[in-house]
């Protein structure tokens, strides 16, 4: 048990960052499945050996053993020497336990982030081989079927192998181009791990980190982006709240009803600096906005103080950076904690024929609390309902359920 539980620690911090060690020298498929075969012969030999001193550097050293058979088993006779020579090389180069700056990770989500990917799959590329999220996992986040998916992972991770795609920081003079992009994974990353997409869970705890140690490497990388910093803001700010969002039952607890001494204050506080910064390089960003909003809810004594005329002064301004309609949403919500639900429900209702918004849990989760505070509680139901179907997420469904059932027949 004891081994077992030691191994399911190791994996679930470091199986992406193996994955993404091995990608540059075998491949996606080859990388992967020779990490999943280290770790059955983890399963099968540490209980009798013991857990080794160092886990990770064990797994790494079985995946690149069972990867470089594979190797020798794929080419010709004549160019097996040569070929084991080459991915033996440079052992060190990233293998090594500490690691080295930037690390596997951030050129993997760089190498995804080429010009040469369509930009709809580099964020799907990157939740598949950066988080390591199934290829069913990944479809139901961007709310296409399976085959769509696998067929858009295909393509370009066969765009990177085949056009030689170099896996590495690019220099400056093509980082900026790429910046938007790797922002925009970093970001999808911490949603995955503020919501799983699905699973009994309601958060990945490991994946919203890890995008948050992304997030830092980026800012290192490139101190004088104001959009780095902001967007590390806006991920500093939702994190420090993460402690009071699950109950010791794992049930998901609303913002309004968060115990706020259990927020993280000097992650506030680092929110605070990261933003203060990114506002002095200039106009506001979407992230920047996102960012100012996290942090009137984080510094409100509490929710019926937090500052709404503000928020929705905010989404104001977010919805002419971005066409997201869940934007409106969240602007319609925060105008019922102003002007009443009546208000919000005539926005809400406008954005009925929205086909996106149509398949969003978020959109009829929102619909049914202003219909439920409106005491129509026969349509909320329906919302409720409709919001329940759309989730995969369980702790969510059974949060949702509770609402549901809470309202007055």
């Amino acid at each position: 048990m004891e081994a077992a539980a030691a191994l399911a620690s190791v994996v679930r911090r470091e199986r992406t960052r193996l994955v993404s060690t091995l990608v540059r020298r075998y491949g996606f498929d080859l990388a992967e499945e020779a990490v999943d075969r280290a770790i059955a012969a983890a399963l099968e030999e540490w209980p009798v050996s013991g857990i080794p001193t160092s886990p990770r550097a064990w797994l790494l050293a079985v995946a690149k053993r069972r990867a470089i058979d594979h190797v020798r088993h794929r080419v010709k006779a004549d160019d097996v020497h040569a070929s084991i020579e080459h991915t033996s090389e440079s052992a060190t180069e990233s293998d090594d336990e500490g690691g080295t700056f930037p690390d596997d990770r951030l050129r993997l989500i760089f190498t995804c982030c080429h010009p040469a990917i369509a930009r709809e799959a580099q964020v799907a590329l990157a939740l598949r081989w950066v988080c390591g999220l199934s290829t069913e996992d990944v479809a139901r986040a961007f709310c296409v079927p399976v085959p769509t998916m696998a067929q858009r992972l295909t393509r370009s991770k066969s765009k990177i192998e085949t056009a030689g795609i170099p896996y590495e920081i690019p220099d400056r003079t093509d980082l900026e181009e790429r910046t938007a992009a790797a922002l925009e994974v970093v970001y999808a990353i911490f949603n995955e791990g503020y919501v799983a997409t699905s699973g009994p869970s309601l958060e990945r705890s490991d994946l919203a980190e890890e995008a948050l140690y992304l997030g830092e490497l980026l800012v290192s990388l490139l101190p004088a982006s104001a959009d780095t910093k902001a967007m590390l803001a806006l991920l500093s700010f939702v994190h420090a709240r993460r402690k009071a969002r699950v109950s010791p039952e794992g049930e998901l607890v609303p913002l309004d009803e968060q115990d706020r001494g259990r927020w993280d204050t000097a992650l506030v506080a680092r929110g605070d600096a990261l933003l203060e910064a990114a506002l002095a390089s200039g106009p506001p960003s979407a992230y920047a906005i996102e960012a100012a909003i996290s942090a009137l809810h984080c510094k409100a004594t509490s929710y019926p103080t937090t500052d709404f005329a503000q928020i929705v002064v905010l989404y104001g301004l977010l919805r002419k950076k971005t066409d997201a309609p869940i934007v409106k949403v969240n602007e319609a919500f925060a105008r019922s904690m102003v002007h009443g639900p009546e208000a919000a429900l005539v926005d809400l209702e406008a954005l009925a024929n929205d086909p996106e918004l149509a398949e969003h849990a978020g959109y009829h989760a929102a619909k049914a609390d202003v219909l439920a505070r409106l005491g129509r509680s026969e349509p909320a139901k329906k919302d409720y309902e409709r919001a329940i179907a759309l989730t995969k997420n369980e702790a969510e469904k059974r949060f949702l359920a509770r609402r549901r059932d809470a309202l007055r027949t």
